[in-house]
């Protein structure tokens, strides 16, 4: 399998397992990441999802050139990949809170992944970049689009037209990453982040990440008079109403995801 995936205590763990190409993407890859994100969509079960990469050398890095699919850059460019490098970096309708564990290189698409993800745990030694044009290439599948969005234009572009790498201490200071771990600890870091989700009413934070993607760009009075299906759910919710009483009485709530 190129990439795995395994569901346990309503975690899904999705682990690129190429770490002899340092988790480069091959077209099986690739569809084996789309089939598992549109899985996810339709799962009620799965309140949190974890993306990383095996080994330790590397979280992803990027698409795999000595199996691209694609002759030329125009032939890459020429198919469709309307959700981002790896079905995730410009992903819409993938509502479930999503943590990059990025255990090492994150480089080319592996970058434009991580740049799709809501939450990043880094190790100390992982180093982040988009070498595209080293190569003659573009960062087509999400970093130009998100980058940008993300940190300072010049930031942006200072490592675009540079092809240069980042450490992920820079990464966090310029708001990409939310933790840096030593690497012995980047599974408690991470495991963190999960415990603190699950805590929290999973209708929510559903309605929360559909709602700050759909907000971005929006006018400030424009986006509070949003009414999505998602946020009428979770304000309707017996979560809702669970959530109020277990604060009265002082107690954790039980969430039922309805």
């Amino acid at each position: 399998m190129t990439v795995d995936c395994r569901i346990e205590d309503r975690v899904a763990r999705v682990t690129i397992n190429r770490p002899e190409r340092m988790n480069a993407i091959n077209p099986d890859a690739e569809r084996s990441l789309n089939e598992i994100w549109s899985d996810l969509e339709r799962r009620a079960d799965v309140r949190c999802i974890v993306l990383t990469g095996a080994g330790e050398r590397a979280f992803c890095a990027g698409a795999d050139m000595k199996d691209s699919g694609s002759s030329d850059g125009l032939s890459y460019w020429a198919e469709s990949r309307p959700n981002g490098f790896g079905g995730i970096a410009l992903r819409e309708s993938l509502d479930i809170p999503l943590i990059a564990r990025v255990n090492g290189f994150a480089l080319g698409g592996g970058f434009e992944m991580v740049l799709g993800a809501d939450i990043v745990v880094a190790c100390e030694e992982a180093s982040f970049g988009l070498p595209e044009a080293s190569v003659g290439r573009l960062p087509l599948d999400g970093g130009m689009v998100m980058l940008p969005r993300l940190v300072p234009r010049n930031i942006a572009l200072g490592m675009m037209l540079t092809a240069s790498r980042a450490s992920a201490g820079e990464m966090a200071k310029w708001g990409i990453v939310n933790e840096v771990s030593t690497r012995p600890r980047l599974d408690e870091a991470v495991d963190g982040w999960i415990e603190r989700i699950l805590a929290c009413a999973p209708l929510s934070l559903r309605a929360i990440k559909h709602s700050v993607r759909k907000l971005a760009g929006m006018r400030a009075r424009d986006a509070s008079r949003l009414r999505s299906d998602q946020l009428v759910a979770a304000l309707a919710s017996e979560d809702a109403l669970e959530g109020v009483a277990a604060f009265v009485e002082r107690r954790k709530p039980s969430w039922k995801g309805r």
